[in-house]
């Protein structure tokens, strides 16, 4: 059986914003998971801790609702789509002003 996968371009913009919220000290581990439908990345504070955050990808869902996900620790869904981008915009936060 094959699994699914997040493909190269993927993981690209997954460890772009990952790296990101690393430098800033909000995320400090990762998670990879393979099934037959889904593809999941969890993101965590801690590494024994639950996923702060699952962005996942379901095959099964992706003419209907999109097959990207994110989804919060307590199981709620932010937001799903067919544009990995735009759904990972959720986990972006508001710009903050930094003084110096």
């Amino acid at each position: 059986m094959k699994k699914t996968a997040f493909d190269r371009k993927e993981l690209n913009i997954i460890l772009n914003l990952y790296g990101t919220k690393v430098a800033e000290g909000e995320w400090r581990d990762y998670a990879l998971d393979f099934d037959i439908h889904t593809a999941t990345f969890s993101i965590y504070r801690r590494a024994s801790e639950m996923p702060l955050y699952r962005i996942v990808k379901d095959i099964t869902l992706a003419r209907r609702q999109g097959a990207y996900a994110v989804i919060a620790q307590s199981g709620m869904i932010l937001r799903r789509g067919h544009d990995l981008a735009q759904v990972l915009r959720v986990l972006l936060g508001k710009p903050r002003l930094v003084t110096v």
